[in-house]
């Protein structure tokens, strides 16, 4: 019995010094300890892990505080667990199985995937999908392709400014573009690509509503309390409840196209196994 209890007492005491020398060893080679959790250690070069390069050191002194807390959260939340559950409720191996099945059938199907799929989509491609499905694009908010800029409402370049802006000459839109540079304090020409109405008039400092109210044929004017004149010449409009273009659509197109070849191949995968596996006779239905 002595014997018994002495031997306790050195496994303790060994128990003890191991943990010491770690964090001895730890410190030594410049990954120290810097929390604890019962016999869990958070080292150094974890931690470091964690906070991205460049931040500052108060930033830093968060993120880090961040992380060690959330750290002990998790140990002590899983310790109160791993005390609390019965041995059934802790036996959690029928839910790794399932996991485990779940993610290799994942991860094959990935690499089939990726072996086979023809990611090339064609323009002829997308333009036949559109074509078939041109009620799927319908748009509950206008579209619009745009010149726009902020600019003093007295300045004197405003006039010559609009008049560029709005012709359908190019030559007049780059000249529209080297005078705002010096007159306005914002210009931007979205000439080439639809913008969706709310972004077009968050860019103005306005609601969709209100914009598309101020829209006198093809011209926008918005004047602040701030002295500042918003103007946007509308290029093109898609109105509320019309087909959206097809160049706004085209890369929506061409994932659904990408998803409806790769939704193929998976299943044609799954009925070649069976097939293959009822005609070599490993799987057998009774």
């Amino acid at each position: 019995m002595k014997r018994c209890a002495l031997l306790i007492a050195l496994l303790a005491v060994s128990c003890q010094m191991v943990h010491r020398v770690t964090d001895s060893a730890a410190e030594l080679f410049g990954d120290a300890v810097v929390a604890r959790v019962g016999d869990h250690r958070l080292m150094r070069s974890e931690l470091a892990e964690y906070i991205p390069a460049g931040v500052t050191s108060e930033d830093s002194l968060a993120l880090a505080q961040q992380y060690i807390k959330a750290w002990a959260e998790e140990l002590l939340f899983l310790d109160m667990a791993e005390s609390r559950l019965s041995k059934e409720e802790q036996d959690v191996s029928k839910e790794l199985e399932e996991y485990r099945r779940t993610l290799l059938k994942y991860r094959y199907e990935e690499r089939y995937i990726n072996e086979r799929l023809d990611t090339l989509i064609s323009d002829e491609d997308v333009r036949n999908y559109y074509q078939a499905h041109t009620d799927k694009f319908l748009v509950d908010r206008p579209l619009l392709k745009a010149r726009y800029m902020v600019i003093p409402a007295d300045s004197r370049s405003l006039r010559r400014i609009k008049e560029l802006m709005s012709s359908d000459d190019a030559v007049d839109a780059i000249a529209a573009d080297s005078l705002a540079f010096t007159a306005a304090l914002r210009y931007v020409d979205s000439s080439d690509s639809w913008m969706d109405a709310i972004l077009l008039a968050r860019e103005l400092g306005t609601d969709e509503v209100s914009m598309m109210k101020a829209l006198k044929g093809r011209s926008i004017e918005l004047k602040g309390d701030d002295g500042l004149l918003r103007v946007a010449w509308v290029v093109d409009i898609v109105q509320k409840g019309s087909p959206a273009p097809l160049d706004y659509c085209a890369e929506r197109i061409k994932d659904v196209l990408l998803s409806a070849r790769k939704h193929e191949l998976v299943s044609g995968l799954e009925q070649d196994l069976l097939k293959d596996a009822l005609g070599k006779g490993k799987f057998v239905i009774y």
